[in-house]
């Protein structure tokens, strides 16, 4: 039983995988990645001088926990989220927040050259809706 490896027919369709596609769909994934990594962190475009505290273990997050940043500015305006709002503005949108089943854990971020007559008064509102999740972004001093 001998085989002929010969070719019959010239026509015969040639079964190479081409890879230029693909290739051009990794580097547009690429590109797509590249252009949204900045947007991610849209919230850190706030121009806020954090205070500073010294280096110690941080302790490991809990995965399951969602937060809401509240920022405050060196001029003393308020930022919920990336959106600059009035203090009055505030009060709806903690309302709403203490509504949800599992609330969010509430990220201050305050200027520390702001006064802090500003940081009191979102924290006397923060606790008048009885969210109890608080955090203080801060700086760590090298």
């Amino acid at each position: 039983m001998a085989r002929n490896f010969r070719r019959l027919r010239t026509a015969h369709p040639i079964a190479d995988l081409n890879v230029t596609n693909l290739i051009d769909l990794g580097f547009m994934l690429l590109i797509i990645f590249m252009i949204a990594t900045p947007l991610i962190q849209h919230e850190q475009s706030i121009q806020v001088n954090l205070p500073t505290e010294s280096k110690r273990p941080q302790d490991k997050a809990d995965s399951s926990l969602t937060f809401q940043s509240v920022s405050i500015d060196r001029k003393g305006f308020f930022f919920f989220g990336s959106k600059r709002v009035e203090f009055a503005e505030l009060r709806p949108l903690l309302a709403e927040l203490a509504r949800r089943p599992k609330q969010p854990v509430i990220r201050i971020r305050a200027d520390y050259s702001l006064q802090w007559q500003k940081v009191v008064m979102l924290m006397d509102e923060i606790k008048r809706h009885n969210l109890t999740k608080i955090t203080f972004d801060t700086q760590e001093v090298e």
